[in-house]
């Protein structure tokens, strides 16, 4: 299948691509530069081409799908600077590119969600989330939605956070709710759900949990994290109060002065004091997944870079 990709040079987007290149896939890539390293890698190693342009930008889009059979769209931020907001990206940039697939006869679309996304959400992440669903669910196309939960790797943002503090520091501290359960899993499960969704038309119009198998509070990850490495940490439960002020701080630095996305904000933290759980049973029983424990998913890579 004639697949285009966006976020395909993302921590999620490079496994995707991957993956769609071994199951014989011809990939498109929408990228703003050509030459950066990462999309050059996915040209050489995965055959794939490139189309210059943003789903910010509507008209950079013209001609990104012309022939493709599919879309799967991986684009995502976490984190807000300047104009590059969770309502510009998650909801004008699936706007932008569900108009581009309509209008170039790409019926199918894979679109990538997050758990915990719904419509009274009190982050503004799962709002902009929710809205973007939406969008999709009423474009007329024949998409699958997919919400993972937290997703880990070798170049995860998250369980190497905590890695490295463990590795330096003496003390772990713990901004999430003591009650908030996750289902962190991995990017390769992740990413074989996008890819076979392609050929599967049962998930046509459906929408699916991604998540691992067990429910962890962020204690419990970073007791895994702790086991693998072969580490005792101190952990240190930050109080609500004091880790809105931290944020609040972080938010003005980084976005007002270093003009970057901030390490925590405010809507994380608003994120990490709710449970990010469901139910992975439709996704594993019908793109056959099988997710791992987090610390067998975890031990190849920390303890490779130990």
């Amino acid at each position: 299948m004639k697949v285009l990709v966006t976020g395909a040079t993302g921590f999620v987007g490079r496994e995707v691509v991957r993956q769609l290149h071994e199951g014989g896939h011809s990939i498109r890539i929408l990228a703003r530069s050509r030459n950066s390293p990462r999309v050059q890698e996915a040209v050489s190693r995965y055959g794939a081409e490139v189309h210059p342009g943003d789903v910010l930008e509507a008209a950079s889009l013209e001609g990104a799908i012309n022939g493709m059979e599919a879309v799967i769209h991986l684009v995502g931020i976490i984190g807000e600077v300047g104009e590059t907001t969770f309502e510009s990206v998650h909801v004008c940039g699936a706007g932008n590119l569900v108009k581009a697939a309509l209008q170039a006869g790409a019926r199918r679309f894979i679109h990538m969600s997050a758990l915990g996304t719904r419509p009274d959400a009190a982050s503004r992440y799962h709002q902009t989330k929710w809205a973007a669903e939406e969008l999709v669910r009423h474009s007329g196309l024949d998409f699958t939605i997919f919400r993972p939960s937290l997703i880990y790797g070798p170049q995860d943002q998250f369980i190497n956070l905590f890695a490295r503090i463990i590795r330096l520091s003496p003390v772990v501290p713990l901004m999430a709710s003591p009650r908030a359960r996750f289902q962190p899993i991995s990017v390769e499960v992740v990413a074989a759900a996008f890819a076979r969704s392609l050929g599967e038309p049962k998930s046509i119009g459906q929408t699916y949990d991604l998540c691992g198998p067990e429910a962890l509070t962020l204690s419990e990850v970073v007791d895994q994290i702790m086991a693998v490495l072969q580490r005792r940490r101190l952990k240190f439960q930050v109080p609500l109060g004091l880790a809105r002020c931290q944020t609040v701080l972080l938010e003005f630095t980084f976005r007002r002065l270093l003009r970057k996305a901030s390490p925590l904000s405010r809507d994380q933290l608003i994120m990490l004091q709710e449970d990010n759980v469901g139910n992975p049973r439709p996704a594993n029983e019908l793109f056959g997944l099988k997710p791992l424990s987090l610390r067998k998913g975890i031990a190849g890579y920390l303890r490779r870079d130990a």
